[in-house]
């Protein structure tokens, strides 16, 4: 167990938090702001939807620009209708695209003067476009679930803190090591309200095959910060657990990454989760997630409720 150097930082509302459900609710402020802050970033974590609608606003106006050019510049487009805004916009369109189907031609020195232009800025927003789509393409990415809820229930005979992760692709991931973290509010000595990052142990933190699905359980024992913690205190507390899950994605031979957060509200006491994996007569394996998230109430002593179904979150 270890804890880091601890934040000043003034304390959220109770109830309120950096996690919940894999939620990160930071607002950032007092930063120099732009509209190209970081661009190249900003476009290639985006989504695709809005990756291929950025380009194809920037592909659409840049044309509207240049055709704009070519109608102020008067009669300088051969077989061009005279003033045709449409026109310009499609011999645009042709010359960045480097397309030049030759019907229309252009003529003069401003005519020619921006198709000297645009076909430089053509080949530049062509070669950054294609350099973007390929690195957002060939990213790796993990595509791992983790549980909506943490469970608090006896395990072995101890009470411990459990949730479970699973592979939601076909392959593998090799080496996939798992590192848990508990954030809560502390006051210093002095009185100053500090927050304090806490490691908590795992029974198992690695896995050399994450093909399936692992539960990951930390034992509330004499070593875990979480001895004797009620879920009131946890509230008082602000307590929150981060998970970051890394390993090798074997089908790229890459390093991928996953990770997901739980407040105090998502834990779920007295409590085991249901079973998923089903094993059929000729020794397969069928991984249900779609039960993925349910629960069973436990009793003292730590067995399933006689009767109870599973509580879906």
């Amino acid at each position: 167990m270890a804890s880091t150097t601890p934040d000043r930082q003034t304390e959220p509302p109770r109830g309120t938090g950096l996690a919940s459900r894999g939620t990160m609710t930071v607002r950032r402020v007092g930063l120099a702001a732009g509209p190209f802050t970081d661009f190249y970033h900003l476009l290639l974590s985006t989504t695709w939807p809005r990756l291929v609608g950025a380009l194809g606003t920037a592909y659409i106006g840049a044309n509207l620009f240049f055709a704009t050019l070519y109608v102020v510049g008067g009669a300088n487009l051969q077989n061009a209708r005279p003033g045709s805004f449409v026109d310009a916009f499609f011999f645009s369109v042709q010359t960045m695209a480097t397309i030049g189907y030759g019907q229309l031609v252009p003529v003069g020195p401003w005519a020619n003067t921006l198709v000297t232009v645009e076909a430089f800025i053509g080949l530049l927003g062509f070669s950054m476009a294609t350099g973007l789509m390929f690195a957002k393409f060939s990213k790796p990415t993990s595509r791992v679930v983790f549980s909506k809820v943490a469970v608090i229930g006896r395990r072995d005979g101890v009470n411990s803190l459990i949730f479970r992760v699973a592979n939601a692709r076909g392959n593998q991931i090799v080496e996939a090591r798992i590192h848990v973290v508990m954030l809560v509010w502390d006051t210093t000595h002095e009185g100053e309200r500090v927050r304090r990052l806490i490691d908590l142990g795992l029974v198992r933190n690695h896995t050399p095959i994450f093909a399936l699905s692992l539960t990951c359980i930390h034992p509330i024992d004499d070593r875990s910060p979480m001895l004797g913690k009620t879920p009131e205190d946890l509230e008082a507390c602000n307590a929150e657990f981060f998970v970051s899950l890394t390993g090798i994605d074997d089908s790229f031979s890459q390093t991928v990454h996953a990770r997901w957060g739980y407040s105090w509200r998502d834990l779920v006491w007295n409590a085991r989760f249901a079973d998923v994996i089903t094993v059929t007569e000729d020794g397969g394996r069928i991984l249900d997630y779609a039960r993925f998230d349910d629960t069973l109430p436990l009793d003292e002593q730590g067995h399933v409720v006689v009767g109870a179904g599973p509580k879906v979150d």
